[in-house]
């Protein structure tokens, strides 16, 4: 990223790590966030998997940040790369439903999740697409992530991630 940054001036920009849009793709984003989240909370429920704690702070705090290399690594360079191929190509929803089948599958074997990515891949593709900024994705990517593992999963990412190096689990 630095060599190509230095390479070609302007590349991160065009590449979704922007600031000048991040308020406009914020309130595109944020009634299907909202939306998502009641969803959320009515599946926890519903299966009895919700299993909220003071761990979900920390998750909210530092997930959004491994959201933005996510979305990096793959709309950005999955989208943005076939969007820029040359010549003939394949269409906008082919590229976006690959890209959203790509990132569920790096989620197998757990379902939930892969679905879940999958839909959120979508509309995160489609979102790129259009506004290319990396900094809302992978927000929006973060706290739904953080929230869909202790709600839908039952799943505490913070322990799971830190709890051997904290001496909190055996």
């Amino acid at each position: 990223m630095i060599y190509q940054n230095k390479k070609q001036p302007g590349i991160l920009k065009y590449w979704g790590f922007r600031t000048d849009n991040f308020l406009m793709v914020v309130k595109k984003l944020l009634p299907f966030g909202l939306l998502a989240l009641f969803a959320f909370i009515v599946i926890g429920i519903y299966q009895n998997s919700m299993h909220i704690n003071w761990h979900i702070i920390p998750i909210l705090i530092l997930y959004p940040a491994w959201g933005i290399i996510q979305q990096y690594l793959l709309i950005a360079l999955t989208v943005g790369n076939m969007q820029d191929l040359q010549g003939q190509k394949p269409g906008k929803v082919v590229i976006i439903l690959l890209a959203a089948l790509l990132f569920a599958f790096v989620h197998y074997p757990f379902i939930w999740l892969m679905a879940g990515t999958f839909f959120l891949a979508v509309l995160y593709g489609w979102t790129y697409w259009k506004e290319r900024n990396l900094y809302v994705l992978g927000l929006f990517h973060g706290w739904l992530g953080g929230v869909f593992y202790y709600t839908v999963l039952g799943r505490d990412p913070f322990l799971e991630t830190f709890g051997k190096l904290l001496g909190l689990t055996t």
